[in-house]
């Protein structure tokens, strides 16, 4: 299976160590990120129109030292499964995705028409972040993790998404089952168990197969057997609800 994201540092945090879980499953994923920090769907939009090569590609979890255009990697190969997302700071407010998501869209449909679209649901910030208290006004990580999941399935109704990939409800549930700590700044993802939780949701919802006695564990920072435990039952729990 080919991937391509068109996303940032967190779709970077999800692809981490997704090449590495479908290996130990026996399954064939290879995993590219087209990246530039923060980036949002109107900067991805104006990239699409400019044709410019200014996305550093990466490949199953690492950087490849190639800088190319949006246009150039649509085409590099047959993608079965292209990803979409909005910058996390956005991510709450429906209206910061259009027009943009809608022209993205409908030019990777004219330029990869066999590709399956997926919508990567991002994740809200920790509780004790002043981006998340300061910056977007919220009191309480909850609520901007449901404006988010409102936000996202919207998005993935109204482009008709073959899936949507809820890696930000896997987060919640983590807090809710008592990991203190799952990101590394207050927003980002932390480079051991965040960062697998991630990776376990992508692969379960874009191949189906049931992540429970998936055996990889080469992270990044130590995880502990319980913590891996822990991310399996949420991502059970929150496929769960969308029926995958």
């Amino acid at each position: 299976m080919n991937i391509l994201s068109i996303g940032n540092s967190f779709s970077q945090d999800a692809q981490r160590y997704l090449h590495q879980i479908a290996m130990a499953d026996g399954v064939d994923i290879r995993s590219f990120n087209l990246y530039i920090a923060g980036c949002p769907l109107s900067r991805h939009y104006r990239n699409m129109l400019s044709k410019e090569r200014v996305y550093m590609l990466e490949m199953n979890g690492n950087s490849t030292g190639f800088s190319v255009s949006l246009k150039e990697a649509l085409l590099n190969r047959d993608w079965d499964v292209i990803t979409v997302q909005q910058v996390s700071s956005q991510s709450p407010n429906y209206d910061t995705y259009q027009p943009y998501l809608d022209g993205l869209v409908e030019y990777i449909r004219r330029l990869v028409p066999k590709a399956r679209i997926a919508v990567h649901q991002t994740w809200a910030y920790e509780q004790s972040s002043k981006w998340l208290n300061e910056e977007l006004k919220y009191s309480d990580y909850k609520d901007m993790l449901c404006d988010i999941v409102k936000a996202y399935q919207k998005a993935a109704e109204h482009i008709r998404a073959d899936y949507l990939i809820p890696s930000g409800e896997v987060f919640g549930a983590m807090i809710e089952n008592g990991i203190q700590k799952i990101h590394r700044d207050t927003y980002h993802a932390s480079l051991g168990l965040g960062r697998y939780a991630l990776g376990l949701i992508w692969y379960r919802v874009l191949t189906g197969n049931d992540v429970t006695n998936n055996p990889f564990n080469a992270f990044d920072e130590e995880v502990s057997a319980e913590q891996t435990a822990i991310a399996k039952k949420c991502v059970l729990e929150v496929v769960s609800r969308y029926k995958v």
